[in-house]
């Protein structure tokens, strides 16, 4: 077996150490900048109802809301049980208190709806992508895989796999797979 040498690597194993100096290969780094770069254009090209509702959302999602809350309702708990000397009652019954945090959970739902919406697009988006690589990366697997069978039969090489060769080299029809998926769902 042949040794391979990379330039700043030594072969020590089954697989060769990072190239010197460590780091990230340019692919894989441009790769990177291109998400980089699409995620700030996707947040850039938001409309302004969007990114109200994330502010509102990324806010309501804080220790600081929390805070802020613990301290609101506390003081208004307090306040109108009689608790705090000199602070008239305004609303014994809570009724008042009870109707604005009902308010205001139907609007931080609604943000948080809206929010959620836009995240799921952005992963419908997400998952379209990888099936595209996955099916490109299933086809180009296969053309390889018909290739190196081609090899071997060339050379006069057998092995255990030779039986299951055939198989391996059908290209796999997605709507057949998904279609058979559908028709095993209980």
């Amino acid at each position: 077996m042949a040794e391979h040498r990379f330039k700043g690597a030594r072969r020590t194993g089954p697989t060769a150490p990072s190239p010197e100096p460590p780091g990230l290969s340019s692919v894989l780094e441009r790769n990177i900048r291109a998400l980089e770069e699409r995620r700030r254009r996707e947040e850039a090209e938001a409309s302004a109802q969007e990114k109200v509702a994330e502010a509102i959302t990324r806010f309501t999602g804080s220790m600081r809301f929390v805070y802020l809350h613990l301290a609101f309702f506390g003081f208004w708990i307090v306040a109108n049980l009689g608790w705090i000397p000199g602070v008239p009652q305004w609303d014994e019954s809570f009724v008042v208190l009870a109707m604005m945090a009902s308010v205001e959970a139907i609007f931080l739902s609604t943000f948080v709806l809206i929010s959620q919406n836009r995240m799921a697009a952005q992963a419908d988006k997400r998952a379209d992508l990888d099936l595209q690589i996955g099916l490109l990366a299933e086809h180009e697997v296969t053309k390889l895989a018909a290739l190196v069978g081609a090899i071997a039969d060339h050379l006069g090489v057998r092995t255990e796999v030779d039986s299951e060769l055939e198989e391996i080299t059908q290209d796999v029809a997605p709507e057949a797979v998904l279609d058979e998926i559908e028709t095993k769902k209980p």
